[in-house]
Protein backbone atom coordinates (compact mmCIF):
# COMPACT_ATOMS: atom_id res chain seq x y z
CA UNK A 1 0.00 0.00 0.00
CA UNK A 2 2.94 2.46 1.09
CA UNK A 3 4.54 2.05 -2.57
CA UNK A 4 1.50 2.77 -4.23
CA UNK A 5 0.88 5.61 -2.45
CA UNK A 6 4.13 6.77 -2.89
CA UNK A 7 3.73 6.23 -6.56
CA UNK A 8 0.27 8.16 -6.45
CA UNK A 9 2.00 11.25 -5.21
CA UNK A 10 4.98 10.69 -7.51
CA UNK A 11 2.44 10.66 -10.66
CA UNK A 12 0.56 13.49 -8.97
CA UNK A 13 3.86 15.74 -8.61
CA UNK A 14 5.08 14.60 -12.20
CA UNK A 15 1.49 15.85 -14.22
CA UNK A 16 1.88 19.06 -11.83
CA UNK A 17 5.18 19.84 -13.27
CA UNK A 18 4.24 19.11 -16.46
CA UNK A 19 1.69 21.27 -16.79
CA UNK A 20 3.41 24.70 -14.89
CA UNK A 21 5.88 23.96 -17.50
CA UNK A 22 3.33 23.89 -20.58
CA UNK A 23 1.65 26.70 -18.67
CA UNK A 24 4.64 28.81 -19.07
CA UNK A 25 6.04 27.77 -22.19
CA UNK A 26 2.95 28.55 -24.76
CA UNK A 27 3.04 32.41 -23.34
CA UNK A 28 6.14 32.51 -25.24
CA UNK A 29 5.35 30.92 -28.41
CA UNK A 30 6.12 33.38 -31.25
CA UNK A 31 2.38 34.33 -32.17
CA UNK A 32 -0.24 36.49 -30.87
CA UNK A 33 -3.76 34.29 -30.13
CA UNK A 34 -5.46 37.99 -30.42
CA UNK A 35 -3.85 38.79 -33.63
CA UNK A 36 -5.06 35.39 -35.03
CA UNK A 37 -8.43 35.70 -33.86
CA UNK A 38 -8.65 39.30 -34.98
CA UNK A 39 -6.22 39.81 -38.20
CA UNK A 40 -3.09 42.11 -38.19
CA UNK A 41 -5.87 44.80 -38.94
CA UNK A 42 -7.45 45.22 -36.17
CA UNK A 43 -7.81 48.43 -34.12
CA UNK A 44 -5.77 49.43 -31.20
CA UNK A 45 -9.59 49.32 -29.13
CA UNK A 46 -10.30 45.39 -30.50
CA UNK A 47 -7.44 44.18 -29.56
CA UNK A 48 -7.58 45.29 -26.25
CA UNK A 49 -10.94 44.28 -25.26
CA UNK A 50 -10.50 41.28 -26.23
CA UNK A 51 -7.10 40.46 -24.51
CA UNK A 52 -9.44 41.71 -21.03
CA UNK A 53 -12.37 39.47 -22.21
CA UNK A 54 -9.71 36.50 -22.51
CA UNK A 55 -7.92 37.70 -19.12
CA UNK A 56 -4.66 37.75 -21.02
CA UNK A 57 -4.14 40.91 -19.51
CA UNK A 58 -3.89 40.07 -15.71
CA UNK A 59 -0.66 38.23 -13.82
CA UNK A 60 0.65 35.34 -15.02
CA UNK A 61 0.70 34.12 -11.51
CA UNK A 62 -3.52 34.57 -11.15
CA UNK A 63 -3.55 32.94 -14.89
CA UNK A 64 -1.74 30.05 -13.44
CA UNK A 65 -3.97 30.05 -10.09
CA UNK A 66 -6.86 30.29 -12.02
CA UNK A 67 -6.50 27.68 -14.34
CA UNK A 68 -5.07 25.06 -11.39
CA UNK A 69 -8.19 25.79 -9.48
CA UNK A 70 -10.40 25.28 -12.67
CA UNK A 71 -8.76 22.41 -13.31
CA UNK A 72 -9.57 21.05 -9.64
CA UNK A 73 -13.03 21.32 -10.55
CA UNK A 74 -12.23 18.98 -14.16
CA UNK A 75 -12.62 22.78 -16.11
CA UNK A 76 -10.09 23.04 -18.72
CA UNK A 77 -11.25 26.03 -19.90
CA UNK A 78 -13.01 27.56 -23.22
CA UNK A 79 -10.71 27.15 -26.43
CA UNK A 80 -9.87 30.78 -27.68
CA UNK A 81 -10.37 29.14 -31.58
CA UNK A 82 -13.69 27.46 -31.54
CA UNK A 83 -15.08 28.77 -28.51
CA UNK A 84 -16.07 25.74 -27.26
CA UNK A 85 -15.23 23.81 -23.59
CA UNK A 86 -11.58 21.99 -24.07
CA UNK A 87 -13.26 19.18 -22.81
CA UNK A 88 -16.12 18.90 -25.14
CA UNK A 89 -13.04 19.26 -27.92
CA UNK A 90 -11.01 16.65 -26.73
CA UNK A 91 -13.65 14.08 -26.08
CA UNK A 92 -14.82 14.45 -29.50
CA UNK A 93 -11.12 13.65 -30.79
CA UNK A 94 -10.07 11.33 -28.67
CA UNK A 95 -11.85 8.20 -29.79
CA UNK A 96 -10.04 8.30 -32.95
CA UNK A 97 -6.74 8.57 -31.27
CA UNK A 98 -7.24 5.72 -29.14
CA UNK A 99 -8.80 3.52 -32.32
CA UNK A 100 -4.85 4.41 -33.96
CA UNK A 101 -3.19 3.25 -31.15
CA UNK A 102 -4.77 -0.10 -30.38
CA UNK A 103 -4.72 -0.68 -34.23
CA UNK A 104 -0.79 0.07 -33.90
CA UNK A 105 -0.11 -1.66 -30.81
CA UNK A 106 -2.04 -5.02 -31.96
CA UNK A 107 -0.03 -4.73 -35.68
CA UNK A 108 2.95 -3.45 -33.01
CA UNK A 109 3.30 -7.03 -31.51
CA UNK A 110 1.94 -9.31 -34.48
CA UNK A 111 5.14 -7.71 -36.11
CA UNK A 112 7.64 -7.91 -33.51
CA UNK A 113 7.08 -11.68 -32.20
CA UNK A 114 8.45 -13.31 -35.21
CA UNK A 115 10.73 -10.99 -35.65
CA UNK A 116 12.61 -11.36 -32.47
CA UNK A 117 12.50 -15.29 -32.26
CA UNK A 118 13.97 -15.06 -35.58
CA UNK A 119 16.39 -13.15 -34.63
CA UNK A 120 17.06 -15.26 -31.36
CA UNK A 121 16.87 -18.72 -33.14
CA UNK A 122 18.49 -17.96 -36.30
CA UNK A 123 21.01 -15.65 -35.42
CA UNK A 124 23.16 -16.89 -38.25
CA UNK A 125 20.86 -17.74 -41.00
CA UNK A 126 19.40 -15.49 -43.84
CA UNK A 127 15.72 -15.25 -41.57
CA UNK A 128 17.74 -13.63 -38.20
CA UNK A 129 19.96 -11.35 -40.51
CA UNK A 130 16.86 -10.40 -42.53
CA UNK A 131 14.76 -9.69 -39.13
CA UNK A 132 17.99 -7.93 -37.85
CA UNK A 133 17.39 -5.52 -41.07
CA UNK A 134 14.25 -4.95 -40.71
CA UNK A 135 14.07 -4.11 -36.97
CA UNK A 136 17.36 -1.31 -37.58
CA UNK A 137 15.05 0.14 -40.56
CA UNK A 138 12.15 0.63 -38.27
CA UNK A 139 14.47 1.93 -35.83
CA UNK A 140 15.84 4.64 -37.93
CA UNK A 141 13.10 5.40 -40.22
CA UNK A 142 11.31 8.31 -39.08
CA UNK A 143 7.35 8.50 -39.36
CA UNK A 144 7.26 11.62 -41.12
CA UNK A 145 9.69 10.04 -43.70
CA UNK A 146 7.55 6.82 -44.07
CA UNK A 147 4.39 7.88 -43.85
CA UNK A 148 4.21 10.03 -47.04
CA UNK A 149 6.40 6.87 -48.63
CA UNK A 150 3.47 4.47 -47.68
CA UNK A 151 1.25 7.22 -49.33
CA UNK A 152 2.75 7.25 -51.93
CA UNK A 153 2.90 3.54 -52.96
CA UNK A 154 0.22 1.95 -51.23
CA UNK A 155 -2.17 5.02 -52.29
CA UNK A 156 -0.64 6.86 -55.26
CA UNK A 157 0.52 4.05 -57.37
CA UNK A 158 -1.12 1.35 -56.47
CA UNK A 159 -4.75 2.92 -55.59
CA UNK A 160 -5.16 0.18 -52.80
CA UNK A 161 -5.38 2.50 -49.66
CA UNK A 162 -7.59 5.65 -48.83
CA UNK A 163 -4.75 8.64 -48.73
CA UNK A 164 -6.06 10.12 -45.68
CA UNK A 165 -9.06 10.69 -43.54
CA UNK A 166 -10.56 8.32 -41.61
CA UNK A 167 -13.54 6.39 -43.67
CA UNK A 168 -13.35 2.99 -42.07
CA UNK A 169 -10.75 -0.02 -41.80
CA UNK A 170 -8.64 0.84 -44.80
CA UNK A 171 -7.89 4.15 -43.78
CA UNK A 172 -6.79 2.57 -40.89
CA UNK A 173 -4.12 0.69 -42.10
CA UNK A 174 -1.31 3.20 -43.37
CA UNK A 175 -1.40 5.44 -40.02
CA UNK A 176 -1.42 2.32 -38.11
CA UNK A 177 1.11 0.59 -39.52
CA UNK A 178 3.58 4.26 -39.80
CA UNK A 179 2.58 4.40 -35.96
CA UNK A 180 3.99 0.47 -35.36
CA UNK A 181 7.12 0.59 -36.78
CA UNK A 182 9.12 2.06 -34.50
CA UNK A 183 7.49 0.27 -31.34
CA UNK A 184 7.73 -3.02 -33.30
CA UNK A 185 11.72 -2.86 -33.87
CA UNK A 186 11.93 -1.43 -30.53
CA UNK A 187 10.51 -4.97 -29.00
CA UNK A 188 11.64 -7.34 -31.82
CA UNK A 189 15.38 -6.18 -30.57
CA UNK A 190 14.37 -6.30 -27.50
CA UNK A 191 12.98 -9.69 -27.32
CA UNK A 192 15.89 -11.23 -29.51
CA UNK A 193 17.97 -9.80 -27.09
CA UNK A 194 16.47 -11.50 -24.17
CA UNK A 195 15.28 -15.01 -25.56
CA UNK A 196 19.12 -14.97 -26.89
CA UNK A 197 20.25 -14.74 -23.26
CA UNK A 198 17.53 -17.35 -22.51
CA UNK A 199 18.03 -19.88 -24.97
CA UNK A 200 21.44 -20.37 -23.36
CA UNK A 201 20.34 -20.69 -19.70
CA UNK A 202 21.56 -23.49 -17.91
CA UNK A 203 17.65 -24.72 -17.43
CA UNK A 204 16.63 -24.85 -21.13
CA UNK A 205 20.21 -26.76 -21.47
CA UNK A 206 18.36 -29.27 -18.91
CA UNK A 207 15.06 -29.44 -20.62
CA UNK A 208 16.70 -30.39 -24.03
CA UNK A 209 18.46 -33.39 -22.18
CA UNK A 210 15.05 -34.13 -21.26
CA UNK A 211 13.81 -34.41 -24.41
CA UNK A 212 11.23 -32.19 -25.01
CA UNK A 213 9.93 -31.12 -27.94
CA UNK A 214 11.93 -27.77 -29.51
CA UNK A 215 8.27 -26.19 -29.71
CA UNK A 216 7.96 -26.30 -25.93
CA UNK A 217 11.38 -25.57 -24.98
CA UNK A 218 11.12 -22.69 -27.18
CA UNK A 219 8.13 -21.21 -25.97
CA UNK A 220 7.73 -22.30 -21.87
CA UNK A 221 10.78 -21.88 -21.24
CA UNK A 222 12.53 -19.02 -23.35
CA UNK A 223 9.70 -16.72 -25.01
CA UNK A 224 7.52 -16.21 -21.98
CA UNK A 225 10.66 -15.61 -19.37
CA UNK A 226 12.05 -13.20 -22.40
CA UNK A 227 8.83 -11.35 -22.64
CA UNK A 228 8.82 -9.85 -19.17
CA UNK A 229 11.93 -7.50 -19.67
CA UNK A 230 10.19 -6.65 -22.59
CA UNK A 231 6.70 -5.65 -21.10
CA UNK A 232 8.45 -2.95 -19.20
CA UNK A 233 9.82 -1.75 -22.84
CA UNK A 234 6.47 -1.99 -23.95
CA UNK A 235 4.42 -0.06 -21.53
CA UNK A 236 6.83 2.79 -21.72
CA UNK A 237 6.43 3.09 -25.58
CA UNK A 238 2.74 2.63 -25.07
CA UNK A 239 3.05 5.70 -23.26
CA UNK A 240 4.67 7.61 -25.91
CA UNK A 241 2.20 6.58 -28.83
CA UNK A 242 0.34 8.95 -28.46
CA UNK A 243 3.62 11.52 -28.31
CA UNK A 244 3.98 9.97 -32.09
CA UNK A 245 0.42 10.17 -33.26
CA UNK A 246 1.12 13.78 -33.29
CA UNK A 247 3.02 13.64 -36.39
CA UNK A 248 1.34 10.57 -37.74
CA UNK A 249 -2.31 12.44 -37.37
CA UNK A 250 -0.97 14.97 -39.09
CA UNK A 251 0.56 13.54 -42.06
CA UNK A 252 -2.35 11.06 -42.74
CA UNK A 253 -5.26 14.16 -41.95
CA UNK A 254 -6.30 11.53 -39.28
CA UNK A 255 -9.12 13.64 -37.07
CA UNK A 256 -7.40 13.05 -33.43
CA UNK A 257 -6.03 14.37 -30.84
CA UNK A 258 -2.38 14.77 -32.44
CA UNK A 259 -3.91 16.78 -35.00
CA UNK A 260 -6.03 18.81 -32.15
CA UNK A 261 -2.64 19.48 -30.52
CA UNK A 262 -1.46 21.05 -33.99
CA UNK A 263 -3.74 23.18 -34.85
CA UNK A 264 -4.06 24.06 -31.25
CA UNK A 265 -0.46 25.52 -31.79
CA UNK A 266 -1.26 26.82 -35.01
CA UNK A 267 -3.65 29.20 -33.54
CA UNK A 268 -2.17 29.75 -29.97
CA UNK A 269 -4.90 28.38 -28.06
CA UNK A 270 -3.51 28.38 -25.16
CA UNK A 271 -6.17 26.31 -23.13
CA UNK A 272 -6.38 23.64 -26.04
CA UNK A 273 -2.97 23.05 -26.15
CA UNK A 274 -2.69 22.71 -22.60
CA UNK A 275 -5.14 20.49 -22.16
CA UNK A 276 -3.83 18.27 -25.35
CA UNK A 277 -0.60 18.31 -23.62
CA UNK A 278 -2.06 17.32 -20.25
CA UNK A 279 -3.91 14.82 -21.74
CA UNK A 280 -0.76 13.20 -23.25
CA UNK A 281 1.28 13.53 -20.28
CA UNK A 282 -1.07 12.28 -17.79
CA UNK A 283 -1.51 8.74 -19.63
CA UNK A 284 2.27 8.37 -20.77
CA UNK A 285 3.21 8.97 -16.60
CA UNK A 286 -0.11 6.68 -15.56
CA UNK A 287 1.00 3.79 -17.90
CA UNK A 288 4.64 4.36 -17.18
CA UNK A 289 3.34 3.72 -13.06
CA UNK A 290 1.07 1.17 -13.99
CA UNK A 291 3.96 -0.93 -15.66
CA UNK A 292 5.97 -0.61 -13.07
CA UNK A 293 3.38 -2.46 -10.86
CA UNK A 294 2.73 -5.27 -13.51
CA UNK A 295 5.65 -5.97 -13.92
CA UNK A 296 6.12 -6.90 -10.18
CA UNK A 297 3.01 -8.79 -10.20
CA UNK A 298 4.09 -10.79 -12.97
CA UNK A 299 7.86 -11.38 -11.70
CA UNK A 300 7.83 -11.81 -7.80
CA UNK A 301 11.38 -11.82 -7.42
CA UNK A 302 11.44 -7.73 -8.70
CA UNK A 303 8.97 -7.20 -5.65
CA UNK A 304 10.06 -4.74 -2.81
CA UNK A 305 8.45 -5.06 0.33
Amino acid sequence: MSRLLARLASTAGTLLAVLVTVFLLVRVLPGDPVEVMLGERASGADRAALVAQLGLDRPLATQLGDYLLGLARLDLGHSLRYHEPVTSLIGARLPATLELAAAALALAVALALPLGIAMAVRAGGLAGRLAGTLTLLGMALPGFWFGPLLILLFAVQLGWLPVAGREGIASLALPALTLALGLAATLARQLAANLTEMLAAEHVRTARAKGLPPGQVLWRHGVRNALLPVATVFGLQVGALLGGAVITETVFAWPGLGALTVEAIGARDYPLLQGCVLLIAGVYVLVNGLTELAYGWLDPRVRRP
